[in-house]
This record gives C-alpha cells, structure tokens and sequence, in this order.
C-alpha cells in the first residue's frame, strides 16, 4: 500500500484542525456555533462529575468562547438538532446522524450481553406499562416511578427495576430523551420527539462503516483502523451490543474510501510502522498551527479521551485518576491537560468552590522540558481568569504549593 509521508507535526495539526482547537475556528455565535462544534466532533461526551462544571459543557465552551448551557439546552429540548446516545459513552449527538444509531438499538431487541440480559430478565413485565404510562402522561423521568420500600436502590449495577426499564427502552429506540431538567434525564415516545424529516432507514453495513471512518477522520484528522473502530461506539468484543460495526466492517470501508480516492494512507513520523489514515481533501490543505491559545481540556474531551491515540500522536501519557484512592493518585483528582498550540506542557487539577465562587488550583505539573515563558504566562492568566468565570467564580487561588512559584 503507497502511504503519504507525514511529519509528526503536521499530524498533528491535523488532529487539531479537526477538533476545532487548532486557534483558527470560525464558529458562528450563539447555538448554531455549538450546533457546528457538536457536528465537526460528531459527539460530545456527557459525564456526571461536577468537581468544575459537567465535562460536555467545558468541551463546548473550550471551543466556543460564548458557550451557555441554555444554548445546549435548548439545541436538545426546542430546536430537535440534537439527540442522547450512545457513542463511545453516552453522548451528545447531531440529530442528522441518527439512523447510525439504529443498528445499536437493533442489538437490544436481542441482546448478547450477560448483564444487559440479567436485568432485562427482573423487570421485562415493566416495559409495556411504562410505555404507556408515558404515551398517555406524556414525558416522564425515572423518579415519577415509584420503587417498593423493600426495593434496593443502588449504583449503575443495581438500578432499581422501573428506572432499568426506562433505559433499556431507550437503548432499544423506543424512547429518546426528550430534555434534561436539573440533569435528570426526560423520557418520552421516540415518535413525539424525533422530527418527522429525519431519515430513520436502517442503514447497511456498508453504510455503516463508511459512516464511521468518515466521522472519525473528520473530527481526529488523523486515525489508525482501531482508532476508527473505536470511534462513536465501544471497541472491546464484550460490549457487542453497544457497538454498531464490527472490525470487517470498518476494513472493509478503508478499503472501498481509499479506492474511490477518499482516503490516503499515511506513514507519520515517529509512529512506527502502523498505518495511519487521512481524509485527503485534508492532506491537500495542510493547515498551521499558532501557538497562540491555552486550552484547559477535560478529561472527557475528545482530543484527550482516546488515550492510546493520544499518546501515540502528541507522546502525552494520560489516565483520569479520580477513580483510585486519593495515596494512589499521581497528580489530582480530575486533572485537566493544558494545551499550547501542538504540545501538551501541563496539568491542572481545578475545582469551584461554588459557595466561595473560587476556583481552588489544587495542583499544577508542567511537562519536563516545558521552559515557562512570558508569553506563557500571559497567556495562561487570562484562560484561567475565563475558566473561573465559566465556572461561575469570582477568582482563581492556588492551594498550598501548587503554583510551583509562578506570580499567577
């Protein structure tokens, strides 16, 4: 196979043009700038931390400066240009590529997997009541239904019957979520909140794997085949259900893109002998990166969240901690990766005292062989002072030691 020769940093200027944190985004303002941003990332990821504000909302606003969760809110809720599902997690989604979604919600009107299985068996009698409790009372949430005093109410792996059932009718598609109220989700019948114009054809395979290589070279600029296979939908073989195509698939559509000139494949300096894979109108327009921007990247962001192409392309090694033990915790509990033009210099462990309305620095690393500069911290300065402002506080302090002797 020819392969395109790639520097390192020209890879990854790609990535960042394609995630939009390249400095030379032209968003529109308002929703239809988050509309646009929501659409070039083909997902944003949704997560229940809230040590600063909930991951999908910094995602969108580290991109689109006048960012309100009003905005998202409502793109969801009124407008009907977006939709919950899953993508690799559970996930803000372009309405225009829900029928992507349906081979997925096809698994679960058979699922393989043991735990989905288990569950469906304890609360199966639940699915046609609840249907109909919400096609007569219209939309509901998972607290209008009412658990038995001897009922256990616990974690993920131990809903309570009704709340289980909800879900898994949605996962099947015959619920969406129809808005969010104070986070909680809404449920109601997919017929009264998918709009009418929506193509909601079951697509093939091969439309399928198209799809998806496609989504994920428009959003990574640059992917390896198991990057694209782990890209909107779960990787490993035990989450079958949750996933849309399988490896052939995403093989075969490689193959059928780069014969119709699509698609080049790439040889990225430093990255071995694996393939690499482009868009081609891409490689054609190679853009530049400025250093001018810092971005303060959540977790869960999409640039950070693939954490293997992440370190194969920009050598930065990530995990999220804030699943450990506090003793075994290297850097903090929701760390949040800095980013300056094409490298990744620092980490920043934040958190809003919302009472306060401080943001408390509780720890900052840079890379070794990061040099901090004026530039830099001028720079620096001014993405904290409007991350504590998104996150509805007054100032910024750093805790203890952890300004590494920086006047910030």
């Amino acid at each position: 196979m020819k392969k395109t020769k790639l520097s390192n940093s020209e890879a990854r200027a790609l990535a960042l043009r394609g995630q939009l944190l390249d400095g030379n985004t032209n968003l529109l303002p308002g929703k239809d700038g988050v509309l646009q941003t929501i659409d070039q990332l083909g997902y944003v990821q949704i997560d229940t931390i809230a040590a600063v504000k909930r991951a999908h909302h910094h995602t969108l606003w580290t991109r689109h400066r006048d960012y309100d969760e009003d905005q998202l809110h409502d793109l969801q809720a009124s407008d009907r240009l977006v939709f919950e599902y899953w993508g690799h997690a559970m996930s803000y989604l372009p309405m225009s590529d829900y029928r992507f979604c349906l081979p997925r919600m096809q698994n679960f009107r058979n699922p393989r997997h043991a735990w989905v299985s288990r569950r469906l068996e304890g609360c199966a009698h639940l699915l046609e009541p609840v249907l109909e409790r919400i096609r007569n009372e219209g939309p509901l949430g998972a607290k209008d239904f009412t658990a038995s005093e001897d009922e256990k109410r616990g974690t993920w792996w131990d809903w309570k019957p009704a709340k289980f059932a909800l879900e898994f009718l949605f996962w099947r598609g015959d619920l969406m979520i129809s808005e969010r109220r104070n986070f909680q989700k809404i449920y109601d019948l997919t017929e009264r909140v998918l709009p009418a114009h929506v193509n909601s054809t079951m697509p093939t395979d091969a439309e399928v794997g198209r799809f998806l290589v496609r989504r994920a070279l428009k959003a990574g600029g640059v992917a390896r085949e198991k990057d694209m296979q782990g890209y909107l939908q779960p990787a490993g073989a035990r989450d079958s259900d949750w996933q849309a195509a399988d490896p052939s698939v995403i093989r075969e559509a490689i193959r059928e893109l780069i014969e119709a000139g699509e698609l080049v494949a790439l040889a990225i300096e430093g990255g071995g002998d694996a393939v690499w894979y482009a868009l081609s109108r891409s490689v054609e327009n190679p853009p530049a990166i400025e250093r001018g921007p810092i971005f303060l990247l959540s977790p869960f962001d999409n640039l950070v969240i693939r954490r293997q192409w992440l370190e194969r392309l920009f050598g930065f090694d990530y995990t999220l901690e804030c699943y450990l033990p506090e003793k075994k915790r290297q850097y903090g509990y929701f760390v949040f990766p800095i980013l300056w033009g094409d490298r990744f210099v620092g980490r920043l462990d934040p958190k809003a005292d919302r009472k306060a309305k401080t943001l408390i620095v509780k720890n900052l690393v840079f890379e070794p062989g990061f040099e901090v500069s004026d530039e830099f911290l001028t720079n620096f300065r001014e993405t904290l002072t409007a991350f504590a402002r998104f996150n509805g506080c007054k100032k910024y302090v750093f805790k203890g030691g952890s300004r590494n002797g920086l006047k910030l």
